[in-house]
């Protein structure tokens, strides 16, 4: 799969294209002949994983989902089978988006919900303007003021908070509780962002020159196009909008084409909140493919900032796009994150933590624990712990509140699935667990795999984004680093051990080098508290945080003389009459 042309922009996100799932970054070229082909056929009752009190683990959709469905997107105003439209800006819908029409499906059957129309590159530059236009209004707007508009916009999302939960679990596919702390991290990020906008100062440094005054101060940056992906349709996005409206930026909004109903249901609970207000137009949606919105977004001089969430490939090509018209970018892309769990471990909470890690949300986070690092004293047991443990995971329709697993986003996503367990047979991985594609019922179900590598399997240094994991056994904490930094990513990583000396190398200089390295808590449930972001391939960019803000502004620095003389820098003389 590895090319050097370029790609369509939908294509590199985590979309739920093949290319989205596999290879971040591509490294290989594969031949189906050479793949081991894992079974998509229909999965009997006496295949299925057998859970503790003897049941089966079986695909559970309830039989009333069409009046659920007909409920949640009629929280919203729409109808199943119906047409809505994903572009809004000036502080509304627009029904003559000129893009083609889309469809977007419930993962957990693979029945169309909806058809969407969307934008086209014209579409993209209308609500560009539109951004434009209202930004040079809105930087004028006092900080604290466009602060007390976040503080509204979070309570919109408190009020709408299970409505909206419930339209992530049914176009998304994510557990229920997931999606409750997806809406509620928005409200938490809209909380910070109150506080944040009474708290972006610079700062006064002690001039050298007499009757001189010396001061950085920070300035609204513009308009700011956010990308972002299927997998925390709300949230991730949110860390931006929340943060770049208090610092008096305006949006232009192009998220993942497979959750366009969230973004449309999210836009109009800020049209709920803004009507007749100052912000009622600093926020837009396009919502549309790669290859014309995201490009558009991309080229247009406009746009001051980009932030990305996605594959290391389409950081590749919004870096190298941004840094031609000399814009900025704040990238978050691939993961490839390990937990280590050494001998003194408390193993119960590292199990907890493994588990969620690799299952939650179906293995489809940035986050997700792609690899386990286990001391070779305990890997035996722990491993038989860990494959008991996957028997009693209950996947499911994720409407339910029983379930903790729910389908994968697309079609796209369980080829991939399939593919990637291929690939790592074909290299020498043994399939310890799982492997299956549930295809008894309609919908994007798998079993969560587990996989036994070897580090100098190609693919172990590629982000499979699905609920796969790599088991590899070390000898000690130095070697564990050593697997835990050998791959292009570095996102997140957790060490679970009693021991201090080996809980503070972890996070020293030489210990781990990804941006978030943790100490008995796993990869994933990052606090918004907290800067988020990776090192390497991962992009380096924060969000959320206690600085991210400076992200979003222009800094400046400026010398005010208010004297008679005229003393230059580092004692220069330059005598003029």
């Amino acid at each position: 799969m590895a090319s050097s042309r370029r790609r369509p922009l939908d294509t590199c996100s985590r979309s739920g294209s093949r290319a989205s799932h596999l290879r971040c970054p591509s490294t290989s070229s594969r031949t189906a002949a050479s793949r081991p082909v894992l079974s998509n056929r229909k999965i009997t009752s006496s295949e299925l994983p057998i859970q503790k009190d003897g049941t089966v683990m079986s695909i559970k959709i309830a039989s009333d989902r069409k009046i659920k469905v007909d409920e949640i997107l009629g929280a919203f105003g729409m109808k199943a089978g119906g047409t809505v439209t994903g572009v809004a800006y000036g502080g509304e819908f627009h029904d003559d988006a000129s893009g083609p029409q889309a469809e977007t499906r419930d993962p957990s059957t693979g029945e169309v919900l909806a058809h969407v129309k969307t934008a086209s590159a014209e579409d993209c530059r209308r609500a560009v303007t539109e951004a434009h236009d209202a930004f040079v209004r809105w930087r004028l707007v006092p900080a604290p003021q466009r602060g007390e508009i976040v503080r509204r916009l979070g309570d919109g999302f408190r009020s709408r908070k299970e409505d909206l939960a419930r339209l992530i679990s049914l176009e998304n596919g994510k557990i229920l509780s997931e999606a409750r702390g997806e809406v509620q991290e928005v409200i938490d990020i809209c909380d910070l962002a109150v506080g944040q906008s009474r708290q972006l100062f610079g700062k006064e440094i002690a001039s050298e020159r007499r009757d001189h005054r010396l001061v950085e101060q920070w300035h609204p940056l513009g308009v700011v196009g956010i990308i972002s992906a299927f997998n925390f349709p709300v949230a991730v996005p949110g860390w931006g909008w929340a943060i770049a409206l208090v610092c008096g930026d305006t949006i232009v909004w192009k998220p993942s084409s497979l959750t366009p109903l969230i973004s449309i249901a999210t836009q109009q609970i800020f049209h709920e909140v803004t009507a007749g207000t100052e912000a009622e137009r600093v926020f837009s949606l396009v919502i549309g493919g790669g290859s014309s919105i995201g490009e558009a977004l991309l080229a247009d001089q406009r746009v001051a900032l980009i932030q990305a969430t996605g594959s290391c490939a389409l950081g590749e090509r919004v870096s190298v796009a941004v840094a031609k018209r000399s814009g900025r970018a704040i990238l978050e892309l691939g993961g490839n994150n390990a937990v280590v769990v050494l001998a003194d471990a408390d193993l119960k909470l590292a199990l907890r933590a493994v588990v969620f890690g690799t299952v939650g949300t179906a293995g489809q986070r940035c986050t997700s624990t792609r690899r386990l690092i286990l001391h070779r004293p305990i890997a035996k047991g722990f491993m038989e712990q860990l494959t008991a443990a996957y028997r009693t995971i209950g996947i499911g329709d994720p409407l339910d509140d029983a379930t903790l697993m729910g389908p994968l986003v697309s079609q796209s996503a369980v080829e991939d699935y399939r593919e990637g367990l291929a690939e790592m047979q074909r290299q020498g991985g043994k399939l310890v667990y799982g492997g299956n594609v549930l295809a008894d019922r309609g919908g994007y179900f798998v079993e969560p795999a587990i996989v036994r590598s070897t580090v100098d399997m190609p693919i172990c240094k590629e982000e499979v984004f699905a609920p796969i994991v790599h088991v590899f056994e070390v000898e000690g904490l130095e070697e564990a680093i050593a697997v835990n930094n050998s791959v292009p990513q570095g996102l997140s990583s957790g060490l679970f051990t009693t021991n201090l000396a080996a809980a503070e190398r972890w996070l020293s200089a030489v210990g781990s080098d990804c941006g978030i390295a943790n100490v008995n808590a796993g990869t994933s449930g990052a606090e918004i508290g907290g800067a988020f972001g990776g090192e390497k391939a991962t992009g380096g960019g924060r969000q959320a945080g206690s600085d991210a803000w400076k992200g979003y502004m222009r800094r400046q620095t400026c010398t005010i003389n208010y004297g008679d003389e005229l003393p230059l820098a580092q004692g220069v003389t330059f005598p003029v009459d």
